[in-house]
């Protein structure tokens, strides 16, 4: 069994840091949207051109084009072998059940909802504005986001709860004490308790 994962949790929760954690423990593919949208508008690629506003403003790219960098993305060898984290697709509920249909053959075996309170993320994205210069991280934009996000993404968690594939984490604590509590749930939702697949369950 492989791990097929999404992680949401509001922007400044930690979940990239996180993510990229657990995927290296793992061995599966750490797949961040946020990462490959700055990538494309970096390289200036049509794709990021159309973006780099959107994100800029604190907006959301529509669904049919993430949907179709994800389905790419997860099409590769890596993600299709070892298995996968998505951070930061869904994040609406028609992205959620365009990703069902996307990975109907191996579903989602767990969603991590990184629960951190509104004002803690606020106090980090503050920090991490002063500390970067990201556009994205500007005072409005993250009232935007975070908006939207309590808006459209929120709804992701009662569907995934009616799916059966949901855990809650809380996020806040040291990095380690979250990390590990992210495990937990994992092995309690995979039963899989070592990088690689290894101590694999039956489901």
């Amino acid at each position: 069994m492989t791990i097929r994962l999404v992680l949401l949790g509001r922007q400044g929760s930690g979940k990239g840091t996180q993510g990229a954690r657990l995927a290296a423990h793992y061995g599966i593919a750490h797949i961040s949207t946020g990462e490959m949208l700055r990538n494309a508008i970096k390289n200036a690629t049509p794709v990021g051109k159309a973006v780099k506003e959107i994100i800029d403003n604190g907006g959301l790219v529509n669904d049919e084009l993430m949907g179709s960098l994800v389905q790419g993305r997860l099409g590769e060898p890596d993600a299709r072998t070892h298995g996968y984290l998505l951070d930061g697709f869904p994040r609406t509920l028609p992205q959620a059940l365009a990703l069902d249909d996307i990975a109907r053959a191996r579903p989602i075996n767990i969603v991590v909802d990184l629960e951190v309170p509104r004002e803690l993320v606020i106090e980090r994205l503050n920090a991490r504005r002063a500390a970067e210069q990201r556009a994205d991280d500007s005072p409005e934009a993250v009232e935007r986001r975070l908006a939207l996000y309590e808006e459209q993404t929120a709804p992701l968690i009662a569907h995934y709860r009616k799916k059966g594939v949901l855990a809650v984490v809380d996020g806040v604590g040291s990095p380690d004490d979250v990390y590990a509590r992210m495990v937990s749930a994992i092995v309690n939702a995979t039963g899989i308790v070592a990088p690689g697949g290894d101590g694999r369950s039956s489901r």
